[in-house]
């Protein structure tokens, strides 16, 4: 073993990625109408695109089944050595086979083409080789191809993996757009992480409503406005009317301010202190855009109110924390 030679292992990282970039811009010039066609296809499908590869094809090929699936597109993988001993009933007619193979000779893949013919599903080949077997029985062939791989022995498969994958971003990226995919699908997909909750969870989904919301009348004296705060945990009130229509707000920093200001609260009303005219949001608007209002103005604690005017709920950025919306 070599001493280990740090500029060298720079060096060596900075031309890996010089390769790999100049691979994926390489692809430009293969994808034209025979990549409309496949985009045409995979949109008229009532089946599923299922992916095949060997190798790090078919690592390749199961990363671009799972971008295809939370893009809107139905996808599977079937491992081509297992298609031979039975899997291969998981694909229907009514499905599109994407075969991966860089050299476009696998035999586990080339084994399956007659079959794949006698179910009559289409077959769309992505390999580097348009003269080898895979090619020639493909419907559509996708060109993968690279200059060289940024292995230094031009070995191990890397810029053809890249191309692989990028091919099939593009391909996933020209699907959703056709079938009008928009960030909220892409959100029911997710519903576990973080854009999910931010794209699906509303404010009537984390606010606190009913006796859990602090709210006291106009008329409310000092005492009670505090007793209300205290009781309810949200460093605020609601000052409403007798309508249930929401006329102020006092919060813990109102209370600070006015006690630096040397104010006799005793004597005060709710009217007197409250803050007029305060933000509020509707329980259909998503958490987030709750966040965004809080951020935007300062604020910890928001009220809600619903289409009628009337006081129905309030959070404050604790609840958005604990919903995981920020």
């Amino acid at each position: 073993m070599t001493p280990f030679d740090a500029s060298r292992a720079i060096a060596l990282a900075h031309q890996a990625l010089d390769i790999e970039a100049a691979a994926v811009l390489h692809l430009k010039q293969h994808v034209g109408e025979t990549f409309a066609h496949v985009v045409q296809l995979i949109l008229s499908l009532k089946g599923r695109v299922v992916v095949m590869g060997m190798g790090k094809s078919g690592h390749i090929g199961r990363k671009i089944v799972a971008t295809l699936a939370s893009t809107g597109t139905p996808a599977m993988f079937v491992h081509p050595a297992e298609a031979s001993h039975g899997d291969l009933g998981m694909i229907q007619p009514q499905d599109a086979v994407l075969a991966i193979s860089n050299s476009g000779e696998s035999e586990e893949i080339t084994t399956l083409l007659p079959m794949l013919k006698r179910l009559g599903v289409p077959l769309i080949a992505m390999s580097a080789k348009p003269d080898s077997i895979l090619a020639h029985h493909s419907d559509f062939f996708m060109d993968s191809s690279v200059e060289k791989e940024a292995c230094p022995l031009n070995l191990a498969p890397t810029a053809s993996t890249t191309a692989q994958m990028a091919l099939g971003d593009a391909l996933a990226v020209a699907l959703l757009d056709a079938r009008g995919f928009q960030a909220d699908d892409f959100a029911r997909s997710h519903p576990g992480g973080a854009l999910g909750r931010k794209l699906l969870t509303h404010v009537r989904d984390v606010m606190r409503s009913g006796h859990a919301i602090p709210h006291v009348g106009l008329k409310a004296t000092f005492s009670q406005l505090m007793q209300e705060m205290s009781a309810k945990g949200l460093g605020m009130s609601a000052v409403l009317d007798e309508h249930d229509r929401v006329l102020g707000i006092f919060t813990d920093g109102d209370l600070r301010r006015l006690i630096e200001k040397g104010v006799d609260l005793r004597a005060c009303t709710a009217e007197q202190v409250m803050h007029p005219a305060p933000w509020s949001i509707s329980p259909d608007a998503l958490a987030v855009e709750a966040v965004d209002l809080m951020e935007k103005r300062c604020i910890t604690s928001v009220l809600v109110v619903n289409d009628d005017g009337q006081f129905c709920g309030a959070l404050n950025s604790n609840d958005l924390m604990r919903a995981k919306v920020i």
